[in-house]
């Protein structure tokens, strides 16, 4: 009798573990991933409240090359590496550069795309070169918490530019088609997106900074190393596969990666 007990009560522990673990693996099979929303053309919201741009496909790809279901939220970027560390989600797929800072917090997937810091200024400027000195008694505009800010500040104000930092790189062009800025530092793509598109002819590209290239990369929570590892496991099938030059064709005319 006691044997039969003990025999009905290990296999109903045993089911609770098996019914646990599939908890968890039903846990992992969707992942929340947090973007910016205002970085056009890798993260931005349409007028119908959409979410869209490189970031988002790259996203929506790695996503089906994990067979996961994942859900993508908006969050500022100010608060976006505390709010991962919150467990608000699990990833940010976000164009954050990889930087040593950051990699105190959190950990990085290998990079999906490379770019270099770019700087444009007024159209009748006489802003001819992104040269520190060529910044002297200028006002130079950018995203806080980004590493064209922190250039900006580390590098221009030294020599003896105004640095303006704003919420969202959105707010800095708008300040400089209004004539409250002299000069926007940003990522390359972005500046060249918003010349394309958005900025009616007020502006010149100035050109790229020397010595700021820098890789985008996946950030996740530092214990999560099974996620990084899917993650690049993911980037490097998706590169391989040309699922990720379709998707940067969209937006760019040249490589990226």
């Amino acid at each position: 009798m006691q044997i039969s007990r003990w025999i009905a009560s290990t296999a109903a522990a045993a089911m609770l573990v098996v019914a646990a673990g599939s908890l968890s693996a039903q846990a992992q099979e969707k992942l929340k991933i947090a973007t910016e929303g205002a970085y056009p053309p890798f993260n931005t919201i349409t007028a119908d409240g959409k979410l869209v741009g490189f970031d988002i496909d790259i996203a929506n790809a790695l996503c089906a090359q994990m067979k996961v279901e994942c859900e993508l939220v908006t969050q500022d970027w100010d608060g976006m590496i505390p709010a991962l560390q919150a467990r608000k989600f699990d990833a940010i797929i976000a164009s954050m550069s990889i930087t040593e800072e950051r990699k105190k917090q959190v950990s990085f997937t290998n990079k999906y795309y490379t770019t270099p810091l770019s700087l444009v200024a007024l159209k009748d400027s006489d802003i001819a070169s992104t040269e520190p000195a060529a910044l002297a008694g200028k006002t130079v505009g950018a995203q806080a918490s980004t590493t064209q800010a922190d250039y900006a500040q580390d590098v221009y104000s030294k020599a003896g530019a105004e640095a303006k930092l704003y919420p969202t790189q959105e707010e800095a062009v708008a300040d400089l088609m209004n004539g409250r800025l002299d000069a926007v530092l940003s990522d390359k793509f972005v500046l060249m997106d918003w010349m394309k598109k958005s900025s009616d002819g007020c502006c010149k590209m100035v050109g790229d900074v020397k010595g700021t290239e820098t890789e985008a990369g996946i950030a996740v929570r530092k214990e999560d190393n099974a996620l990084r590892e899917k993650l690049n496991a993911a980037i490097d099938a998706i590169v391989a596969d040309g699922t990720y030059k379709k998707i940067q064709a969209k937006y760019f005319d040249f490589d990226i990666y």
